[in-house]
This record gives C-alpha cells, sequence and structure tokens, in this order.
C-alpha cells in the first residue's frame, strides 16, 4: 500500500508545496518596489504565481492584469511574454483552457518581439507546461527542448538558472512517465547542476530527491544492484541535510516529511531500524503540518514495518488512521483506499479472523464497483453533454456524420462496460476463492496432525545421525594421526631444505665477493693505465724538453764559445765584431731558454690565470700563415691550478696536432662554463680525416690527450669531415 502513496507523492508533491511564510516575503518585497517599475516587473510573475498556487487565486489574476499593460507599454516585449505565461499556466490550473491558449497566443506574439532568449524560453517553458497537462505528450517536449536552447544561449542573470532547472524538472519527469529512464536520469542530473549555479536550496532539495527516486527506480527494477540503493539512500540524505540547513529559507516544513518518507520507503527492505526511524519522523512532522497525505503516507509505512514484526493489531490501528487521513485530503485518491482496505482485509486473515476479512473485503468490491461504475456514467454524461452541443451548432449533414461516430463510441463504452462487469465477475470469483480458503484452514489442521508424526520420524532420525557421527570421530582420530606423521616428515624435508638453500646462498655470497674483487681489479687497472699514460706524456715533455736545450739552447751557447774562442787580442776591430756577434747569439740563447721554460711552466698561468695564459699562447703561435682565436664564454676561473695546467697542456698538443698534420691557417679555441661543466672545444679548417679509421692507442699525441682528459674524469668527442676541418669538443667536470 505504501508504495502507492509514496508514488503520488513524487510526483505531486514538489509542485504544491508553498508556505504563507514565502507570499508574505514576496508580498513585502512587491510593495516596497511600487515606484520601481523594473523591480514590480520581475517580481510581479513570481508574486502572482506564489499566491495562485497558495489558492489566493483572485488577487494573483488582479496582480498579472494590473502588471500586463505596464509591461506591454515598455519598449522590449520580455515582461509581457512572462506575464501572459504565467497568466496561461494559472487559466490551465483553474480549468479555463480557452482563456488559457488565449493568453498563450499572446505570450507568442511579445516573445517575437523581444530580443531576451530567457524571455522566449520562459515561453517555451509555459507552452510545453500547459501541452502536457492536455495530453500532448510529444508536442511538449518538443517546446521544451527549445526552451533549453534559448535559455543555453541566454547571458547569466539572477533567474536563468532557476528558470533552466524548472524545464529540466518538467522533462525527467516525462521521461520518467514514460520509462524512459536513461533520459530521465540524463535531465535529473542537469537539474541538479542547474540547481547549484543558482544556490536556492528550494531547487536544490528537489533535485537530491529528484535524483533519489531515480536510483530507486532503478533499485526496484534490480533489487541485487546495491550500488544503485546505495545512490538513492545518499540523495535522500543530502536532501534531509540541505533542508536542515536552510530551515528559515524553505518554503514548506513539508518537504522534511517528504523526504523522510521517502527514506522510510527506501529502508523497509533492507535496513528495518532506519525505516522506523524515518517513519517517525514522517508521521511527527506531518501532524506538525496537518498534511494529510503525508500522515497517510508515514501510517502506511509503520503499518508495513507491524506486518514485518507480525504485530497485526498495530498495523491495523495504522491503516485505519491512514484512511481517516486519505478522507480529509482535498484531492481523493481512489487507488489508494482500495489498497488500503485490500490490505486491511489480508491481516484480518493472516489473524484468522475471516469473518472481518470478508468485511474489508466486501467493502474493497463495493468500493471497486462504485469507482468504476461512476467512472461508466461520467463518459456517458460528458459524451450526452458533448452530443447536445454540437446538433446546436452544426447543420444535419454533420449531425448524421457525429451521430454515426457516436454511435462507434457507444458501441465502445459497451464493450469497456462488458470489460469492467468482467473485472466485477473475477472479483466473485475472488471472493469464492476467500471462501475456499476457509475449507483450506481446515485442511491445515490435519497437515500439523502430519507434521508431529514428521517430527517423530526426525527424532529416530537424530539419533541415528549421533550414532553415524560417533563413528565418524573415530575415523577422524585415525586420520589426525596420520595427519601429526605427515607433518613430522614435511617438517625434516622443510628443515633439509633450509640447510640446502642456506649453503646455497653462501656459495652465491662467496661468488659475488669473488666478482667483486674482480671489478676492483679491474677499476686498479685502469687507474694504472692512465697514471701511466700520464707519465709517458711527462717523459715525451721531458725529450722535447731536452731537444729543445740540446738543439736550440746548446747550439746557440756552442756557437758563441766557437766566437768568442776565436777572437784574437791582436785585432781590435775583429774582438769589437766577434764580441757583438757573441752578444747576440747570448740574447737568442736566453730567448730561446725563456721559450723554453715558458712551454715548461708558463708564468702568466700561474700568475693570471688559463684565460690569459690561453690568450698569449694563441698570439705566440699566431704568424702571417696561421691565425688563432679564442672565446671564453661565462669562464670564472673556478677550477684548480693543476687542472689548469692539464688543459693548457692539452690545448697545446691540440693546436700543434693541427698545425704538424692539418695544414691549417685557422685555429679557434672555445671555452665555456655551464651547470659545473667546462666545455673545452678547438676547431681547425684543415684538410681533416677520417675519424672511424683513428686509432687512439696506436697515435701517442691522441693516446696522451684521451689520458689527461680521463684523468680529469671528462669526455672527448673527434668530429673530422676530409678537406673541411676538425672539431675536438672536451667536457670536464669543474670539482
Amino acid at each position: 500500500m505504501h508504495r502507492l502513496l509514496f508514488i503520488w507523492i513524487v510526483l505531486v508533491f514538489p509542485f504544491f508545496a508553498q508556505a504563507q511564510d514565502a507570499v508574505s516575503r514576496l508580498e513585502k518585497e512587491y510593495n516596497n518596489a511600487s515606484d520601481k517599475t523594473t523591480e514590480r516587473l520581475n517580481l510581479a510573475p513570481k508574486y502572482a504565481k506564489a499566491l495562485f498556487l497558495h489558492n489566493d487565486k483572485d488577487q494573483s489574476y488582479r496582480i498579472l492584469k494590473a502588471n500586463i499593460p505596464v509591461a506591454i507599454k515598455q519598449a522590449d516585449g520580455k515582461y509581457a511574454t512572462i506575464l501572459y505565461a504565467v497568466q496561461a499556466m494559472n487559466y490551465r490550473l483553474d480549468n479555463k483552457e480557452a482563456e488559457s491558449s488565449k493568453s498563450l497566443d499572446l505570450a507568442k506574439i511579445y516573445s517575437l518581439k523581444t530580443d531576451n532568449k530567457e524571455a522566449k524560453g520562459y515561453f517555451e517553458y509555459a507552452k510545453g507546461w500547459v501541452l502536457v497537462r492536455n495530453n500532448k505528450t510529444t508536442d511538449a517536449v518538443a517546446a521544451y527542448l527549445k526552451s533549453i536552447d534559448y535559455y543555453e544561449n541566454s547571458p547569466t542573470t539572477s533567474t536563468l538558472y532557476g528558470r533552466f532547472a524548472t524545464v529540466v524538472k518538467e522533462l525527467s519527469t516525462i521521461y520518467s512517465n514514460l520509462n524512459e529512464y536513461q533520459l530521465e536520469e540524463k535531465y535529473s542530473k542537469q537539474f541538479l547542476v542547474l540547481a547549484s549555479k543558482q544556490n536556492d536550496p528550494n531547487l536544490i532539495f528537489d533535485a537530491y530527491m529528484r535524483m533519489g527516486y531515480v536510483y530507486e527506480q532503478k533499485y526496484v527494477q534490480s533489487p541485487s544492484n546495491i550500488d544503485w540503493r546505495n545512490k538513492a539512500e545518499q540523495y535522500y540524505l543530502q536532501a534531509v541535510t540541505t533542508f536542515n540547513k536552510s530551515k528559515d529559507v524553505m518554503p514548506n516544513k513539508s518537504n522534511l516529511s517528504y523526504a523522510a518518507i521517502n527514506l522510510a520507503n527506501l529502508y523497509t527492505s533492507f535496513d528495518k531500524e532506519k525505516a522506523m526511524k524515518y517513519a517517525q519522523l514522517a508521521n511527527k512532522v506531518s501532524l506538525e503540518t496537518g498534511d494529510a497525505i503525508h500522515i497517510a503516507s508515514s501510517f502506511g509505512i509503520l503499518a508495513e514495518l507491524a506486518i514485518q514484526d507480525k504485530n497485526y493489531d498495530l498495523a491495523k490501528s495504522y491503516f485505519l488512521k491512514a484512511s481517516m487521513e486519505i478522507g480529509k485530503s482535498p484531492v481523493r485518491d481512489h487507488n489508494i483506499e482500495l489498497s488500503i482496505l485490500e490490505s486491511l482485509s489480508q491481516i484480518s486473515e493472516e489473524q484468522g479472523n475471516y469473518k472481518e476479512a470478508l468485511v474489508y473485503y466486501k467493502s474493497y468490491v463495493d468500493k471497486y464497483k462504485s469507482v468504476y461504475d461512476q467512472e461508466k456514467l461520467d463518459i456517458t454524461k460528458r459524451l450526452e453533454s458533448q452530443f447536445e452541443k454540437e446538433r446546436q451548432e452544426q447543420k444535419y449533414i454533420k449531425l448524421q456524420l457525429e451521430s454515426d461516430k457516436k454511435a462507434q463510441q457507444i458501441r465502445l463504452i459497451n464493450i469497456l462496460r462488458a470489460q469492467r462487469e468482467q473485472v466485477y465477475n473475477n472479483l466473485k470469483l475472488v471472493e469464492e476463492n476467500q471462501r475456499e480458503r476457509l475449507k483450506f484452514s481446515e485442511l491445515e489442521s490435519e497437515k500439523r496432525a502430519q507434521q508431529l508424526r514428521l517430527a517423530k520420524l526426525e527424532t529416530r532420525q537424530k539419533n541415528n545421525d549421533i550414532n553415524n557421527y560417533k563413528k565418524l570421530l573415530a575415523f577422524k582420530e585415525k586420520i589426525s594421526t596420520y595427519y601429526i606423521i605427515f607433518i613430522v616428515v614435511s617438517i625434516v624435508l622443510i628443515i633439509l631444505l633450509l640447510y640446502a638453500y642456506k649453503q646455497r646462498a653462501n656459495s652465491l655470497k662467496q661468488r659475488d665477493e669473488l666478482h667483486a674483487l674482480a671489478m676492483e681489479k679491474e677499476k686498479q687497472n685502469s687507474k694504472i693505465s692512465t697514471l701511466t699514460a700520464l707519465l709517458e706524456g711527462q717523459e715525451q715533455e721531458r725529450g722535447r724538453l731536452a731537444r729543445d736545450l740540446h738543439d736550440g739552447l746548446g747550439g746557440l751557447l756552442s756557437g758563441t764559445k766557437l766566437q768568442l774562442s776565436s777572437l784574437s787580442p791582436h785585432q781590435y776591430g775583429n774582438i769589437e765584431e766577434g764580441i757583438s756577434k757573441s752578444i747576440t747569439q747570448i740574447d737568442g740563447a736566453v730567448e730561446e731558454l725563456r721559450r723554453v721554460a715558458h712551454n715548461l711552466m708558463p708564468d702568466l698561468l700561474m700568475k693570471y690565470g688559463l684565460e690569459t695564459a690561453i690568450k698569449e699562447f694563441a698570439s705566440r703561435m699566431s704568424n702571417s700563415a696561421l691565425d688563432i682565436h679564442t672565446e671564453l664564454i661565462g669562464y670564472t676561473n673556478s677550477i684548480s691550478e693543476e687542472k689548469q695546467l692539464i688543459l693548457y697542456r692539452i690545448i697545446q698538443e691540440l693546436v700543434n696536432n693541427a698545425i704538424k698534420h692539418a695544414e691549417t691557417s685557422e685555429i679557434i679555441i672555445q671555452i665555456s662554463e655551464e651547470e659545473n661543466i667546462l666545455n673545452l672545444t678547438v676547431e681547425d679548417n684543415g684538410k681533416g680525416f677520417d675519424p672511424a679509421s683513428l686509432d687512439v692507442r696506436k697515435t701517442a699525441g691522441f693516446h696522451n690527450i684521451e689520458s689527461r682528459v680521463q684523468f680529469l674524469k671528462g669526455t672527448m668527442n673527434i668530429r673530422s669531415e676530409l678537406n673541411i676541418g676538425t672539431s675536438i669538443e672536451l667536457q670536464i667536470p669543474i670539482h
């Protein structure tokens, strides 16, 4: 029974729930804006709707009639569009279909005169709303979609998201009624997003309830999907939280009982304690607000919970209270009344009170007959009235045609009457079935006697089972002995395996240690190779120094000695000339000695650093056939003197190699620093060579350079092309 009540509330409650305090607030705002035309025109539609939905129809019509002439005078037709649209919806609620259609046509006229997309969207919404009430669902959906299109392209205002939300809410309700659950979920989610953007607690509450209902429908269709049930619960609880946070601005306290009823209904199937908690909350709040439908719904859920506890007297009292509240409601739902009578009949039958069950069932049948007989009578009266009206308005030929149509309709009514009679006969059969159930109860007593005999047989069977169990225990004891033996053997095997594993681990450890020693030996050999190469370079430097001293300085000094020895004291002129030549030769020897000393340890390097020494070396080595350039970029002279000397020797070696072998006319020496790395590049425009054919180990000069680079923990990259030149790049860590 409570499921019928619940569905009725979901469909009806959100539209009719308004409160006097909301109307009073709007009235105050409307009166305060009496001297502000624009503000008054903005408030008028909302105020008029609130008055109408609070059953103050006359005042609502007066507000609209007072403001529509003012709106018509405005240059923009947006205010007139919205006011006429509200008037059309009010007329339709008042069952004044002709007036509603006229107001809607006027709203359309003014919507064509305005560029305001929000007003155009509101007209399409009102059009769709009226079409739904006229049972033209397809046309209504088309109008709602046009409204959405206008709203999506409209600039944001204080009312846009609220109006947009109302449209998607209507669409979600339509698709729910059509069982189009995918579209219902889509528009319900959009409703929640728009309500959040509008930041209106009332809209947010409705959106949470809408989403909860979507997932509850899915759960009802697939009860095994707990995720959908949890989502429904989550959204209903969020609705309750929203209400509690915004009690002061919520339009109606019945919102709380509305959410509590839905939660209690959801919990009924899986959490009785929570179901009872929210059913009692709904009952308490609805009794305070006097909402008859909510009171009846809460009593219905409490009755179902009492039935689960087999407390049939309490359940019956709840159903009777629900029936009394339904009688107080201004909107009667005969299906709910029938459901209550049926539930009361079933409870009486469960209690064994078949006489009372039959009374309730007869009331159910009588109510069913009266409802459907009244429906048939209403159809007949409506057809007769329509026939009389058309007979007065139409000519004889048209009347004859219509009479033929009516004859067909009457035949359809007869068919419908026959169907209703069949339903009534079926109800009679159900009544006879109830009598058969009384007879069946007698058979039940015989069945219980048979059950006693079966119980005795079961006792014997249990004794046999006990004997079998004792035998099973003895067998299990034997099995346990075998298990113990198996476990002991397994432990011995595990110990042996652990011992073997330990021996293997020790063997692997020794192998790793031997491998580490071999790697260390390789590193030592590499270091020895590097130091050997450095020593070879030093030996070559010493050899070159010896050659320079012997061939250069030695030759000059020997020549000077011979020159001085050949002088005769008797030849004065020859002595002066010889001394002059000797002095010239000694100057050359001094210059040669300075050159050798400079190559051995440049003074400029020690005093001023690598930059000055390289520039001096480039200047000294340059001549008319060879031009040596130096470029230092970001160099900070931050490397040690030892590294500077090694770099200087590397540059000397690279430049000498280029001069000796490359037949170059231009050499560029470039040094730069970046991120703790010193980059050295020596380029020439000589004849070049094929780097693939170069064996560094067999080329003494390159071998010495590579050894020095390794000593500095750097890298060397050689690039060369025949007849183009050679570029050698070094990268050296600064620290």
